[in-house]
């Protein structure tokens, strides 16, 4: 087993961190690296998640794809491309879920309510079986009421973002959750 399988299978809590809103600003249907605008101190925030320990997680509702603006492979190449920036800087993304779905959209084989879709805590749930994630100690961060919902529905706090320096919000969120 590498260096790299062995620290991933050692249990550890996990941030949860909603894209739009929180890693970068929600300017409504972010498909492409052109569109994003990073939020003060991201890169700063996930890697002080990353030095506490913590798996760190991006979980987001993308109704983009129902709803034709972008497809999954234009969303899978952009969250490339969000990982390669943050790891420029030192930040490191461990796993990314997203849920393409929305009842109102548009694309067929996408128009259903589903059960990874935030409030729903399917994506989270996802991740905590890929993942050796221990419960104690993680938790999520949002900007909308609905990621909080599913972070309740999964059992883990949930912090309300509303914009500003992310890593001082991190480093809040962090001492409220430790484990003593």
């Amino acid at each position: 087993m590498s260096g790299i399988d062995s620290a991933r299978s050692v249990p550890r809590p996990a941030a949860f961190l909603d894209r739009d809103g929180v890693i970068n600003h929600d300017d409504g249907y972010m498909g492409t690296r052109e569109r994003i605008r990073w939020m003060p101190n991201a890169a700063m925030a996930i890697r002080r998640l990353n030095d506490a320990g913590y798996f760190v997680f991006f979980f987001t509702n993308q109704s983009g794809v129902a709803r034709g603006f972008f497809s999954e492979d234009d969303l899978r190449t952009l969250h490339d491309w969000m990982s390669a920036e943050l790891a420029a800087q030192g930040a490191r993304i461990d796993d990314i879920r997203y849920c393409p779905h929305h009842p109102d959209g548009s694309v067929a084989g996408y128009l259903e309510d589903h059960h990874w879709r935030k409030p729903s805590p399917g994506m989270i749930h996802d991740l905590m079986q890929h993942w050796p994630v221990r419960h104690e100690g993680s938790f999520v961060i949002g900007d909308r009421e609905s990621d909080i919902e599913a972070a309740h529905a999964a059992g883990l706090p949930g912090f309300l973002f509303a914009g500003g320096d992310l890593d001082a919000f991190v480093a809040k969120a962090i001492a409220q959750t430790s484990v003593r």
